[in-house]
């Protein structure tokens, strides 16, 4: 009986001391191939559908008549593999509740839908075996009095130009945020796609939380198997920033510069390949801007790396991707399969 003890404590230490580079999490993100990315964010949804000023009441009628299944359907149609969609983006508009984001904004009227959607877009999305990732930035909203001061921001702490100063608590409450989804979600969220981590070695490569680490953990609090990265901006050369990443980034805007430098079975430095790229003008807006053979060849590139591929599209109000690009992401799909 005590050997038997002693043998389940050094199995369990042994798993317990995986390296964080050995985790390989991101295998089905390889296997899938390709996947689409949403920016379901209000400003660009309002120009490019020519709507009036999106206030949080039409926002949360938007939210409510978000066609979950037809947008789901349409990805199942052309193969896509997965979803990356945004919870929140640039202005304070979220796209379910959130009772830490409330408490600290400290709004009267909440800026977080009632529905939430991201649950209800991963049930539609699960039925045809297509995964979820959800985006969010690395730091809570920057623009408005409210979140400033209810998440103890300076407004230089980010897009300004000048010193920047680690604010810690900034960090730490914005984590708080980001663990309340992650436990509400649970596995219908298979993977996070945190944006703006600009200043990495001030921000999280710090020994003490908030770091890399805690981030990650806060993202995996409901789901230790979804895999996570970080975005340190636009580089051709495709990079992982950190070990507590699973996935490179890989956000370009020009393919026709990617670099790959020491890849080695889909992955460098130990992390999945992942390129992020848009198929409009601009992400969420436009019309195509390559034609039907680049956006193939482009993908079959990355593919042949090993890597995976995502590709930005504009869509209506209600969701549903518009048909030119269904056109191209139809091809890729064909194409990649």
């Amino acid at each position: 009986m005590e050997l038997m003890k002693r043998l389940l404590v050094i199995i369990l230490f042994a798993v317990l001391s995986v390296p964080v580079q050995a985790q390989n999490r991101a295998q089905w993100l390889q296997d899938a191939k390709w996947g689409v990315m949403i920016h379901y964010q209000r400003d660009w949804l309002a120009s490019e559908n020519n709507l009036e000023p999106i206030t949080m009441h039409k926002w949360n009628e938007l939210a409510d008549a978000f066609d979950c299944e037809g947008l789901a359907q349409q990805l199942a149609d052309v193969g896509a593999g997965y979803l990356i969609f945004t919870v929140h983006h640039a202005q304070a508009y979220f796209l379910a509740p959130n009772k830490a984001y409330d408490k600290y904004s400290g709004r009267k009227t909440s800026r977080c839908t009632r529905r939430d959607l991201i649950a209800d877009l991963s049930d539609a999305l699960n039925k045809h075996g297509i995964k979820l990732i959800a985006y969010l930035p690395g730091h809570p909203p920057i623009f408005e009095k409210e979140d400033i001061e209810g998440f103890l921001l300076g407004r230089s702490d980010y897009y300004t130009a000048g010193p920047f100063v680690r604010n810690a608590e900034t960090v730490l409450r914005w984590q708080e945020v980001i663990k309340e989804y992650s436990l509400r979600w649970g596995d219908k969220v298979s993977g996070w796609w945190i944006d703006a981590c600009y200043r990495p070695n001030t921000t999280f490569r710090n020994p003490d939380a908030p770091n890399f680490e805690s981030m990650a953990a806060a993202c995996r609090a409901g789901n230790p198997e979804a895999i996570v990265c970080f975005n340190p901006g636009r580089f051709p050369r495709i990079m992982s920033i950190t070990p507590y990443e699973d996935y490179t980034a890989g956000e370009i805007n020009h393919l026709e510069r990617i670099m790959y430098k020491y890849h080695h079975e889909g992955m460098i430095d130990g992390k999945q390949i992942h390129i992020l790229s848009f198929l409009g003008k601009f992400w969420g807006q436009g019309k195509p801007r390559f034609s039907d053979e680049e956006v193939v060849k482009y993908s079959a590139d990355v593919n042949e790396v090993r890597g995976a591929i995502t590709w930005d599209c504009p869509v209506y109000p209600s969701g549903l991707i518009k048909e030119s690009f269904m056109k191209q992401l139809a091809l890729v799909g064909k194409a990649l399969k």
